[in-house]
Formats: C-alpha cells, structure tokens, sequence
C-alpha cells in the first residue's frame, strides 16, 4: 500500500515533464533556434529532413548577360584573322557593324550615342585602345564622351562561343602626333591629323574648322591657330608678352603642362563641339630626354603613320608633344 503514493507521485513527475516538452516544441522562436546552426542541442526540427519533390525553375533563357566584364587584352589570334581566305569565320557578324568605317560626333542637345546597324545578335563587344565609351551588352558608342580623332579595334565576341570578331572603327576628329620638335632644325609648328590619317590633306584647308573655342588652351599661353589647329611650340614656349610663355619666364627642362583644345569641324562633324588634351613638355636638348620616353614616343608615331592603332594596350591619350631648343 505504500507503494501506490510513490507510484502516484512518479506520474505526476512524468506528466509535468511533457508538458515541458509540449510548450518548447510550441513556441515558435525557440522551434526556429532549434533548426538554426548553433540552435538548441539534441532537438531536430522535422520539418529539415522533407524532401523538396518540387521541380526547380528552369533558366530563363531569353535574357541576355547584362555583366561588364574587364576588357581582355588585345587579341592575337581571332576568328575572321586567322583564316586563309580572309572570309568572316561563320559566327562573326556581317561587316561593317556601325553602316561605315568611320563616323562622326553629331551635335546633338544630349550626347550623341550610335548603336550597332548590322545586328550581330547577342555577345559582348570590346575596343582597343583606351578611349571609346562602349556599352559592352548593346555595342552603343558614346561618340560624345569618346576619344575623336582615333582608331579603334572593335571586337566582338558572340554568346556561346569563345571567338573574337574583329572590326576597325575610327571616330573622326583631330589629333596631334606623338613627337619631338627641335626648334634648331625648324620644327617649330605641331600641326593636327585629321580622321587617324596622316596622309589625309587637313580638312581646315578650305576653312570651316575653328580652334580653341573656348579660349581655354589661350589661357595657359598655349597658342593655337584658330582656323587650322596648328600649335605655335616656339611662342607658346617664349610668349609674346614680359612673363614667359607657357612655362613661365624661365622653362626648366622636363617641365610638362596639359592643355585642353575645343573644336569644331564642319567637315563630317557639322559643327559638332569637340575635344582634345594635348601634353607639352620642355627641354632645353633633345639628348636631354630618357631613352625611354623618347622610345614611347617613336614607336606610338610609327604606328599611325603606319596606319595601326596608336596601342593596343596603354592609353594613348594625350598626345605628347615634346619641344626641345637644340639636339
């Protein structure tokens, strides 16, 4: 008989015991802890274990990579320049992309942006060298904010394939050469290219070009003729005032200015507002400057007047010009 107390007692102990259980597994912030990483020890939340029998969405396949990705370096081998007969390699779109091999910044209220004529589908576009503002999803080119006055490396590479599609592309404008001008053997004017050709006789010849419209190049004392864009070296280095040129009353060799030129052509541009930087350096001889700038220099000429672009793989803006007293 005294037994059955102990037992009575046992089943009350029990019953509180489940009812403990009962609330931990009821409340909902404690079930979610016991679920989490780092939640209650011991306790499984069930619901973990179920199989998700729902099929996953597939892909959405009719959206385009949107992605930027770095522009790759300029390629060596492609697919329409590395063939015998010279013919597009067959995922290579129709030629020219943009309707022309050169075009022209319009003057527009906004910025003047071009897309692609002959629609080569979807794919990711590139441009060597440094200075086109491409959308590399749509191929639009911001001819506005673009480097002008250059030629370009277009390369396209279709969706799915790992081919790059080369194109050539310039943007006409102005350009002044990569050089060094020694005044004791004359070279006293740096004249503008126009079109990235330096064969091509000056667009201004007949007139309808005007230069630093801004007045902002005149500013600095760097003289600039207005109807051609020839540069003055020797009289923006001497001034034509009691203070010096462009590098002040007495120029110290090595010294280096940037100069920002307006301009406006009428030929091909109508008019359009354009720009350029130019970087002047002085030294008082030729022999004074590094072997390793001058070698820049030299070989950035001989790839325009050799008809390639000025680099594939530095900026070539902006253009250095280098004027020295003597050799």
């Amino acid at each position: 008989m005294k037994a059955i107390p102990w037992i009575a007692l046992l089943l009350v102990i029990a019953v509180v015991a489940c009812q403990k259980e009962v609330s931990v597994e009821s409340d909902a912030n404690l079930r979610a802890l016991m679920g989490a990483p780092g939640g209650l020890p011991g306790k499984h939340d069930s619901t973990a274990s179920k199989h998700d029998s729902t099929a996953p969405k597939p892909a959405d396949t009719t959206k385009s990579d949107t992605a930027t990705v770095p522009t790759p370096p300029y390629p060596q081998h492609t697919s329409n320049n590395n063939n015998s007969t010279g013919t597009q390699a067959p995922s290579c779109p129709a030629l020219p992309i943009y309707g022309d091999t050169i075009v022209f910044p319009q003057p527009t209220a906004g910025d003047d942006i071009i897309k692609p004529v002959n629609n080569p589908g979807t794919g990711k576009y590139f441009s060597w060298p440094v200075g086109m503002v491409l959308d590399q999803n749509s191929g639009a080119i911001d001819l506005t904010q673009s480097q002008t006055g250059m030629k370009y490396i277009m390369g396209f590479v279709p969706a799915g394939t790992t081919d790059t599609c080369l194109s050539t592309l310039i943007i006409g404008g102005a350009a002044y050469f990569d050089s060094v001008y020694v005044f004791a053997d004359s070279e006293t004017m740096a004249a503008p290219y126009f079109e990235a050709n330096p064969y091509l006789p000056s667009v201004c010849a007949n007139g309808g070009c005007t230069f630093d419209v801004t007045g902002s190049a005149a500013a600095q004392k760097v003289i600039v003729n207005s109807t051609t864009g020839v540069i003055d070296l020797q009289k923006t280095l001497n001034g034509t005032g009691l203070l010096g040129g462009a590098f002040g009353l007495l120029p110290v060799s090595g010294s280096s200015i940037t100069t920002t030129i307006y301009y406006k052509i009428n030929y091909g541009s109508n008019n359009a507002l354009q720009q350029i930087q130019v970087q002047l350096m002085y030294y008082d001889k030729k022999s004074l400057i590094g072997a390793g700038l001058l070698g820049g220099l030299v070989n950035k000429l001989n790839n325009v007047l050799s008809g390639n672009i000025i680099s594939t793989s530095t900026n070539p803006r902006p253009p250095l010009v280098i004027m020295t007293r003597y050799n």
